[in-house]
Formats: C-alpha cells, sequence, structure tokens
C-alpha cells in the first residue's frame, strides 16, 4: 500500500518540533527516560512488583505518546491502542504484560515509504541484545527507495519492512538488528505480518568491520566493492536489496517437510545450512539481475539501480559473511558463525580464494560460479530431504558440513554416532552435538583475536556513527 508521506509539521502543544526532528523534542526525552527507568524495576517477564514506583514513570510514557502521537497520523490506531495497553496493564497490576492489541495495530509494512517515521512502543526482548521482556521505545525510519519498491514486485515480500533506527532505548543499544513482532509480551500469538530489519546497524557494522578485516589480511579490494566501505547510504541500500530477496527465500525451495522458520530442536548446523542458503540464493539472483540487466541498453534509473546494487549484494554476501558471521558472537552452537566458515573454506577449496604470503586474495571472475556452486549442493540436499526421515537428513547435511569444514577430533558424530543414539529419538542425535562442533580454522583463530575490538565497537551503532 502507498501513502503519501506524513506532513512535516506539528501541533502548537510540540512547538517547532516536526516528525524530522523529533529526536530532539522534550516528549521524546520523557518517553525515552521513563522506558528507561521501568527497565529497571521489570523482571524477566516484563512484570513490576514495586507499582508505586512505576506509576509516576507510566504516566511519564502514556503523556509522551499523546503528545507525539499527532506526528504520526499512518499510526494513529496503534498509538491509540498503545496507550490503552500501558493504561490497562497498571489497572491490572503491572503483572505480565499483555500487549497484543497494539501489536495487531501496528502494521508497518503498510508504509512501506521511503523516509516515513515510526514511533514503537513495547514490553519485549531484543535478539542479540537483552533476553528480557522490557519497555523499548524506538525512534525509526523506512528505507525504501525507488528501485526496491520496483524490485519487490518481482521478488514480493509483502512482510518485509525495511529501517534505520533514529534513537532507541538500551535494549537496542547492543547487537540487535532485527524488530521483530513475535518478541512483544501479549496473552496469544496472531498472525504476523511484518517483521523489520535495521539495515542502517547492518550496513554500518559491515562497513566498519570489512574496512578492518581487509587491512588485516591485505586484501585488495575492488573499487566497486570498496565504494560500500565509503557510502552508508549505498550500503543501506544494499542490505535492503539482500534482506529482501534473503527473507523470502525461508518458505521458497525445495524445503524440509519442517521449514526452518516453524519452531523446532534440530542440530545447530541446520539452521547454518538454512540461513546460507538464504544468502547464497540472494547471491545467486543478484547474479542473474546483474546479467540480465546489463544485456540491455534501455534501463530507466530504478532499473540503473537495481544492476549497480545487484553486483554489490556479492560482495557484501561475502565479506559480511566471512568478516563478521564467522567470528561474531560465541562459540556456542554459533550457527551464522558455522556458515561464514563453510563459505571461506568452499571458495579456498575451489581455488577461488587464496591466503598467500599471509595476504587475502580473490579470483573475482571465478567466485561468483564457486559461491552458485555452494548454493546447489545445499539445493540437492534440500531436494533430496522429503525422500529421507528427518535424521537422516541431518546425517546428509551433517555429511555436507564435514565435506568441507573439519569437525572437533572429539566430535561423536565424526567419529560415527552409536547404535543406541542412532536407533533412538531424535533428541539424542541433538544432545550428541559438541556446543563448537565446527572450530574455527588456524586463520580465523588468528584474524578473530585482531578483529575483536574492532566486532565489539559496533554494539549500539547507528549509520550515523
Amino acid at each position: 500500500m502507498t501513502i503519501a508521506t506524513p506532513a512535516r509539521s506539528a501541533p502548537d502543544s510540540l512547538g517547532d518540533v516536526t516528525v524530522d526532528t523529533i529526536e530532539h523534542s522534550p516528549a521524546w526525552t520523557q518517553l525515552k527516560s521513563a522506558a528507561t527507568a521501568l527497565q529497571d524495576l521489570q523482571a524477566g517477564d516484563g512484570s513490576i512488583a514495586d507499582t508505586a514506583a512505576a506509576s509516576p514513570l507510566l504516566d511519564d510514557v502514556v503523556e509522551a505518546i499523546e503528545t507525539l502521537a499527532p506526528l504520526f497520523p499512518h499510526d494513529a490506531a496503534y498509538l491509540r491502542a498503545s496507550i490503552a495497553d500501558f493504561r490497562r496493564w497498571r489497572e491490572q497490576g503491572l503483572g505480565v504484560p499483555d500487549f497484543l492489541d497494539s501489536l495487531v495495530a501496528f502494521q508497518p509494512q503498510e508504509h512501506r515509504v521511503d523516509g516515513i517515521r515510526h514511533l514503537v512502543v513495547f514490553p519485549m526482548y531484543t535478539q542479540n541484545g537483552s533476553p528480557d521482556r522490557h519497555v523499548e521505545a524506538l525512534l525509526v525510519e523506512a528505507i525504501w527507495p525507488e528501485f526496491i519498491a520496483r524490485l519487490e514486485t518481482e521478488y514480493t515480500n509483502r512482510l518485509f519492512v525495511s529501517l534505520r533506527l533514529i534513537d532507541f532505548t538500551p535494549g537496542y543499544d547492543t547487537n540487535s538488528a532485527v524488530l521483530f513482532p513475535e518478541t512483544v509480551a501479549m496473552r496469544e500469538i496472531p498472525t504476523f505480518t511484518w517483521g523489520a530489519i535495521f539495515q542502517d546497524r547492518e550496513a554500518a557494522r559491515y562497513r566498519r568491520v570489512t574496512r578492518a578485516a581487509a587491512d588485516i589480511t591485505k586484501l585488495e579490494m575492488p573499487a566497486t566493492a570498496a565504494r560500500l566501505l565509503d557510502d552508508q547510504e549505498l550500503a543501506e541500500q544494499t542490505f535492503v536489496m539482500w534482506d529482501l530477496i534473503h527473507d523470502r527465500t525461508h518458505m521458497r525451495g525445495d524445503l524440509p517437510f519442517d521449514p526452518f522458520m516453524i519452531k523446532q530442536r534440530m542440530p545447530f548446523f541446520l539452521y547454518s545450512l538454512e540461513e546460507l542458503r538464504c544468502d547464497l540464493t540472494a547471491f545467486r539472483e543478484c547474479v542473474s539481475l546483474q546479467t540480465r540487466l546489463s544485456a540491455r541498453d534501455d534501463l530507466d534509473a530504478a532499473e540503473h539501480a537495481m544492476r549497480e546494487h545487484a553486483e554489490l549484494v556479492q560482495y557484501a554476501v561475502i565479506f559480511d559473511r566471512i568478516f563478521r558471521f564467522a567470528i561474531t558472537g560465541s562459540r556456542v552452537r554459533n550457527y551464522d558463525g558455522l556458515g561464514g566458515q563453510l563459505l571461506f573454506a568452499w571458495l579456498h577449496q575451489r581455488r577461488v580464494l587464496h591466503w598467500t604470503d599471509t595476504s587475502l586474495a580473490f579470483d573475482w571472475d571465478e567466485v561468483p560460479a564457486a559461491v552458485v556452486a555452494l548454493a546447489d549442493a545445499i539445493d540437492e540436499l534440500y531436494w533430496r530431504s522429503i525422500d529421507r526421515p528427518k535424521t537422516a537428513h541431518w546425517l546428509a547435511a551433517y555429511d555436507l558440513v564435514r565435506s568441507v569444514v573439519t569437525p572437533h577430533p572429539a566430535s561423536a558424530w565424526a567419529r560415527g554416532l552409536s547404535d543406541e543414539v542412532l536407533a533412538g529419538l531424535p533428541k539424542g542425535y541433538t544432545d550428541a552435538v559438541l556446543d563448537d562442533e565446527f572450530p574455527l580454522s588456524m586463520f580465523f583463530e588468528a584474524l578473530e583475536k585482531k578483529m575483536r575490538p574492532v566486532i565489539a565497537s559496533t554494539a549500539g551503532i547507528r549509520g550515523a556513527d
């Protein structure tokens, strides 16, 4: 749905504040301060025992939302519901919060207009941030350039929302780069209609990490790829294109009967393959788009942008996977980390990536075919999956990973699972997987030590940082 951008003026009660300057307004400062203070009173489930201390803070939250709401006419129903949810929570004694009504009313996917802003307030946990359901307040802005709007008609993804962080409470002063409805405290699970990714954070940490890793590994960055390191807006739009195609891939293709998005307990390397499959699908589609559009000489402005960003996505997938994913986070069932290790080793073993004389280099003309070959291998695994029992699929997936990345010497899976495990329930298979089933190679061990402070510095990063 396309709507007009909201008027850039404010009611008299807001003085000179506009929707573009709201982060500097007293009302936003009040909301952010009150929400942050409430977090100190909340238990892990979001409830508050000290109702007397919480009451004036809740007054501040409600008052601030009421003051700011006129600047967000496109979110009027949501903000009314948010106020009602906060008031009902207090009236019911500040037990476990239930913000289902306001969550259902919040529909940002209906307003995918470049630059449109949203005020978002929920009790929630933040992925890769806080595990507790605390009241978080966000100011966000949509990233939706014309070429992405055009691209979405080909790669339809009505649930996908691309955002830029403007300001936020402490739950997002972390590594969290997503806003998902399932993180909100609510009494029942509705049908989810959107999922948001903060592309400014993805792009900013990509630029910082990739620049540092390229310096450390003495990689001569191709001129086209180097542009991403110098241009935040270009990088943001590149990540929007990547994530648009990645996100829709989770439910497309020859999937195992239980696709990734259904909650289940399985060995973490299955999640590694699923996330990598989606990234490599984005890579493959961008190779195809670049080839197809490059063959034409009648491109309009949006198509020129598609062709440009299709090439950039390919570099972004490779460098983000290798330089950031592989060495970020703990080594406890780090499925994104393993995906990065797998891509690096695959390219190295096909001799299109070289680590020689302590310098990293790529045969760029050969890289696309090698990456697509890995995508084909994962697709073949998935295609065969529906003819196999679940645990046999798990074993086949392990064989694919171990054919590229070396398992831990103590791995029960690598030695061969016992007959007792093989004849037992799937839980036994999962329990036999080591937390770090595929340890870092010597290359990544050395790189991680040098990159550790750089990666740590990206927590809470914004595009303006």
